[in-house]
């Protein structure tokens, strides 16, 4: 191999980032901090609380969690919103087999309510007024990360591109901004601070060898 070749090889090998990076024993995909998002209220106005054919994932203790918080939201609520949980609950299975949160007429998650043209989590707004313990599902506080079991027990990490997030795609890039610095309280929430210290010295190595992030 000529000297110019050899470079050649070394800057591409040099640039490379694998698609999946393993973070502690969590499998994350790359996309999670090469691509950058920020979330425009103002833009969206919070369209993900309302677009989509399934609530979002939840788990039992969750479940309960807002169980907890209901009296305190149910006033927010709409009427089809309250009249779904009362038949349902606040959660039923998909067609996947997953807990997800009652939706309205499959499409709105019954915690919508809105302010001044947006749409809001009632839960959590209740729980910023300090009015309940429970915020909301860490599924929508990761989003657009999507979490993964997968069969040997482990967990996944996956960006979940969505064109009505394409506001939150473009304001992200605006102020350069990666995926996984705008989630850093949910992460932190879900995997704690250790974990996602490591995830940012991941990123900062990469950052090292030359790959533009």
């Amino acid at each position: 191999m000529t000297a110019a070749g050899k470079t050649s090889y070394q800057k591409l090998k040099t640039m490379y980032i694998p698609p999946i990076i393993e973070v502690g024993d969590v499998l994350v995909s790359s996309d999670i901090i090469t691509e950058r998002f920020c979330c425009d209220l103002e833009a969206c106005k919070g369209i993900c609380c309302v677009e989509g054919d399934a609530g979002a994932p939840v788990t039992l203790d969750e479940i309960a969690g807002i169980e907890d918080a209901l009296d305190t939201v149910w006033g927010d609520m709409s009427a089809r919103a309250q009249s779904v949980v009362d038949k349902q609950g606040v959660a039923y299975t998909d067609r996947d087999g997953d807990l997800v949160t009652s939706i309205v007429e499959g499409k709105d998650c019954v915690f919508t309510c809105y302010e001044n043209g947006c749409c809001l989590c009632a839960l959590e707004r209740a729980y910023r007024n300090r009015k309940t313990r429970f915020c909301k599902p860490i599924s929508c506080a990761l989003y657009p990360i999507r979490e993964k079991r997968l069969g040997n027990g482990g967990t996944a990490l996956n960006y979940n591109r969505w064109d009505v997030c394409r506001d939150a795609v473009k304001k992200g890039k605006e102020i350069d901004l990666p995926v996984y610095r705008f989630l850093r309280e949910p992460l932190i929430r879900r995997f704690g601070q250790e974990w996602y210290d490591e995830l940012c010295a991941v990123a900062e190595e990469l950052e090292k060898q030359g790959i533009k992030l």
